[in-house]
């Protein structure tokens, strides 16, 4: 455990003086329900990170956007603290080989649950907060999130644009979307997806984003701004 611990630290960039915190931070309730261990789960963890780190996005929109109204800011910081965002910090980190799972949650990829390596990333902020204090979690997510806040639009926040999407085309009379992945580009710390969303034979948009997800939900809103778009030039 101490080697998985210094090689975690080494991608943190963070040398923690409690090794216990940051085991704690990896491990789910199925670890601790199977092995009987004694570490606890990152539970109590997660929900002080989930503060933390609610704290640290807003201090970086309030600074970063100094003339945007408090709502835009509130939808931005919930976007950005949304499982999807999270989780695809938690891949671009490289988190998941060292979180401590039951065999259940291995054999079914827990891994690479949304859920799971989201609560994971905030149990760490916390277990770095905890550990060497408020500037050490700040250094931290400003490190996982300075690319997302200064270039927001990457992210299609507020809505579930794929679903809106979906509902459009099919009350339209279009056929099913079809989601094309056009290219992968960038190292593997900073990866970046382009996605072409393609119904009734025709490219209706493409969206980029630094996550599957996020490239997707993007091709979607610009193919649901698109086809409104025409649709009111038509009434």
């Amino acid at each position: 455990m101490a080697t998985n611990i210094q090689q975690l630290e080494h991608l943190l960039a963070y040398q923690f003086r409690d090794w216990n915190l940051l085991a704690q931070a990896l491990t789910h309730p199925s670890f601790v329900n199977e092995s009987c261990g004694d570490t606890g789960d990152y539970q109590r963890l997660e929900f002080l990170g989930d503060a933390v780190l609610g704290l640290l996005l807003a201090e970086m929109l309030y600074e970063c956007y100094p003339d945007w109204a408090e709502g835009a800011l509130s939808q931005l910081r919930a976007r950005l603290a949304g499982q999807d965002v999270l989780a695809d910090r938690a891949r671009w980190l490289g988190i998941a080989p060292f979180i401590q799972l039951g065999r259940g949650e291995e054999h079914t990829s827990g891994r690479e649950k949304d859920s799971i390596l989201a609560d994971i990333l905030e149990a760490v902020i916390a277990a770095l907060y905890r550990d060497g204090g408020l500037q050490v979690a700040r250094t931290f997510v400003i490190r996982l999130f300075e690319g997302l806040v200064a270039a927001p639009e990457t992210l299609a926040f507020g809505r579930d644009s794929k679903s809106e999407l979906q509902e459009y085309l099919s009350s339209n009379g279009y056929s099913p979307p079809e989601y094309q992945l056009i290219e992968e580009s960038g190292p593997p710390h900073d990866r970046q997806f382009s996605f072409q969303i393609i119904a009734n034979g025709t490219v209706i948009g493409t969206g980029q984003g630094k996550s599957k997800k996020i490239a997707q939900q993007a091709a979607a809103a610009r193919a649901l701004e698109a086809l409104q778009a025409v649709q009111g030039q038509r009434v």
